[in-house]
C-alpha cells in the first residue's frame, strides 16, 4: 500500500513541477484515452453486433436490385460509417492540442524566467532553474501525450475505414 501513497505523490511533484499549464496537458491526456478506450471496445465488441445485424438485414430483403433498395444500402452503410467514426476527430484534434499546450507552457515558463531575471538579474539561479523547469516538463509531457496518441488514432482510423469497405462489399446488389 505504501507504493501507492509513494506514487501520488510523485505524480504531485510531478504536476507541480510543470505548472498549471501541466495540468490542463495531464486533462488532455485523460479524455484523450477515454476516448480511446471507448473506441477500442467499441471496435471489439458493438461494431462487430452492428455489423452482422446490417448485413442480416441485408440479406434478409427480397428485392435488392431497386434504386430504392440501393439507397437503402447506402443509409445502412453510411450508419455504419458514422457509428465507426464516432470520436475519432476529436481523438484527433486532442492529439494535436498536446503539443500546442507543451508549447504555451515553455512560454509561460520563459516568462517567469524573464521575471526572475528582471528583478534579481542573472545571479539567481534557483529561481531561474522553477521556471526552467516550467518551461520544459509541460513540453515533454505533451509531446510525449501527442506521440501515444498518433499510433493509436492512426490505428483506428485505419480499422474503422476497413471495416466500412469489409461492410460495403459484403452487402451484394444481386438478387
Amino acid at each position: 500500500m505504501l507504493w501507492v501513497l509513494d506514487s501520488f505523490e510523485a505524480i504531485r511533484d510531478f504536476m507541480s513541477l510543470g505548472g498549471p499549464v501541466l495540468r490542463a496537458i495531464a486533462v488532455t491526456i485523460f479524455l484523450m484515452w477515454v476516448l480511446i478506450v471507448e473506441r477500442i471496445m467499441f471496435f471489439r465488441s458493438t461494431m462487430k453486433d452492428m455489423s452482422r445485424q446490417i448485413h442480416d438485414d441485408w440479406e434478409s430483403r427480397k428485392e435488392r436490385k431497386s434504386w430504392a433498395a440501393h439507397q437503402i444500402r447506402e443509409l445502412m452503410i453510411s450508419r455504419f460509417d458514422e457509428a465507426s467514426n464516432r470520436g475519432i476527430n476529436v481523438i484527433q484534434t486532442l492529439v494535436a492540442l498536446c503539443p500546442l499546450l507543451g508549447l504555451l507552457g515553455t512560454v509561460t515558463g520563459m516568462i517567469s524566467v524573464f521575471q526572475v531575471m528582471a528583478v534579481s538579474g542573472s545571479g539567481n539561479v534557483r529561481a531561474m532553474a522553477a521556471g526552467v523547469s516550467q518551461a520544459t516538463v509541460p513540453t515533454m509531457a505533451g509531446m510525449v501525450g501527442a506521440l501515444s496518441g498518433v499510433l493509436l488514432v492512426t490505428l483506428l482510423s485505419r480499422r474503422a475505414a476497413r471495416e466500412v469497405e469489409f461492410l460495403e462489399d459484403s452487402l451484394t446488389m444481386d438478387h
